[in-house]
């Protein structure tokens, strides 16, 4: 299977699936000497693991503990390969049993089916959202090597259910289950997930992104433009479907005089509608984007779809699932965020004597 693979010099590639032993990834070029903080590691593992209280979290538990096991040595990288291991402890297989020869609506089901000719219909297996944790084990270490740069990610639920926020304070994104950084927002999200579980439907929302302390330059152009890769990066999450910089789609609607980001003394931007990106380089300012993530698939009501001979029927998927996918999937984007900086960093090294 290809495509399990992301990044150039920071190379992170990610194994497993939701009902296996375990899942994991392997990180190479990662640079030696980075303090590894083995309690941060585990604290985005925990911010994205399954069992968290709140509506909006499927009631599956793991405890999501990443294992080290190579790369690293008296508490800081060699430079080696980064080798980490999550092991599954409460698949509930079963649940899948009767509905293994039938193609779940809005899954992956069918399209592994005609790529591979065979599926892991347990839980989805490496198309389910569980393959991500692999990802915020590998965004931890990426994001070790950016507090050395001073880079700091911050994402947050802008909208969920409806509902949308209209403050952002960073402080308040691990105080709500929302993972909102407008508080008030939060308690009418989490209101009207609730009501989404009650009535055994989900639903999607933006999650928004900031970088701050990204230096101008970052960036290859022309192909490989840091919006492009971001895009890449946001868009390879199986809940994501679409992406916007900065104004992103509202710019359709502008003229030039009010999109453009006028420059002041001591190269600072009046405004920020390109996102903090042109031509596909940082500019120095912070970095935003928005990502949309759609409802989740697998809901408690019957639904139409066709078996494994293409025979009409209903289905009705049972087990344990998540509502809204937009809190744990803040932790997936800043990771991935975070890859794609590590690695344009290592990048940008070589532009220039």
């Amino acid at each position: 299977m290809s495509g399990s693979t992301f990044g150039e010099l920071f190379r992170v590639s990610t194994f497993g699936e939701s009902h296996g032993a375990g899942l994991g990834c392997i990180i190479d070029g990662c640079p030696a000497g980075i303090d590894v903080d083995e309690e941060f590691l585990q604290h985005e593992m925990a911010r994205r693991r399954p069992g968290a209280k709140g509506a909006a979290v499927t009631e599956r538990k793991e405890s999501d503990c990443a294992e080290i096991l190579s790369g690293v040595f008296e508490g800081k990288t060699t430079g080696t390969p980064i080798a980490v291991l999550v092991r599954n402890s409460n698949q509930h297989s079963s649940d899948y049993d009767n509905i293994k020869n039938l193609f779940r609506p809005g899954h992956a089901d069918f399209s592994y089916y005609k790529k591979y000719g065979i599926r892991d219909y347990r839980g989805g297996g490496r198309a389910s959202g569980r393959e991500t944790c692999a990802r915020v084990a590998a965004g931890a270490f990426a994001k070790m090597f950016l507090r050395t740069q001073g880079i700091e990610i911050f994402a947050y639920t802008k909208e969920a259910a409806g509902i949308k926020g209209s403050k952002v304070d960073f402080s308040e994104i691990e105080k709500n289950l929302m993972r909102a950084a407008d508080k008030d927002a939060a308690i009418l999200m989490q209101k009207k997930v609730e009501e989404f579980k009650m009535s055994k439907n989900s639903c999607g929302g933006i999650v928004e992104c900031v970088a701050r302390g990204v230096p101008a330059g970052l960036g290859e152009p022309v192909f490989d433009k840091l919006d492009a890769v971001l895009s890449h990066a946001v868009m390879s999450i199986g809940a994501v479907k679409g992406i916007e910089f900065g104004s992103g789609f509202e710019c359709a609607d502008s003229t030039g005089l009010e999109n453009n980001d006028f420059m002041e003394s001591g190269f600072e931007f009046s405004t920020n509608n390109a996102g903090g990106i042109l031509g596909g380089i940082s500019r120095g300012d912070d970095i935003i984007f928005r990502a949309a993530i759609k409802p989740v698939p697998s809901i408690y009501l019957s639904q139409k779809t066709v078996d494994m001979n293409g025979n009409a029927c209903d289905i009705l998927i049972e087990g344990r699932h998540d509502v809204c996918l937009c809190p744990r999937i803040v932790p997936v984007v800043e990771a991935m965020t975070a890859i794609v900086l590590a690695d344009m960093t290592l990048k940008n090294r070589c532009s220039r004597v």
